[in-house]
């Protein structure tokens, strides 16, 4: 029996957790809104005791400031714009670690963005984009670790977190 693959986000603060949750729970279509507002870092890894290993290794190290920078419309949906040449550099060393394992959307450079709203019209979507843009400043969230989740054909499971030290 193979085991539903794994999902790898970044924990983001509680805080900013909550604010994007917010937002997700207000725009992202019900039916389909299985989830908390998160930043993936892996769609699809095989469920695995050495991915959890090595997933834990990774969580040896500080937190790290994460910038929020904008927003970004994706045709049917919107979603914020993270920067961080830190969590580059992070990514791209899992990348090489779990290079045997990866499909091709896990292989490309990672594009940090937390959605919050997806799936809808375009009208719909460039309405949103348009009302949070004219107001957006950018600000500070914090990488707080890793959190592990089974992917179950649309909602996932919760695995575990593997949590980064505090500065």
């Amino acid at each position: 029996m193979t085991h539903p693959p794994f999902i790898v986000t970044l924990k983001i603060n509680e805080a900013a957790e909550q604010q994007f949750s917010a937002l997700r729970d207000q725009y992202f279509p019900a039916h389909i809104n299985y989830l908390r507002a998160h930043l993936t870092l892996f769609h699809l890894l095989p469920d695995q005791q050495l991915i959890l290993d090595a997933l834990s290794n990774f969580a040896n190290r500080e937190t790290f400031p994460l910038q929020v920078t904008g927003l970004h419309h994706m045709g049917n949906g919107v979603a914020y714009k993270i920067s961080s040449g830190e969590l580059q550099a992070y990514h791209a060393s899992m990348q090489q670690t779990f290079e045997p394992y990866l499909v091709s959307q896990d292989r490309k450079k990672l594009w940090p963005h937390i959605t919050i709203q997806n799936k809808v019209t375009a009208y719909k979507s460039k309405l949103l984009y348009e009302a949070l843009a004219e107001k957006f400043e950018p600000f500070q969230i914090v990488a707080e670790g890793l959190t592990v989740w089974r992917y179950l054909n649309g909602p996932w499971e919760f695995v575990g977190d593997f949590i980064f030290k505090e500065k």
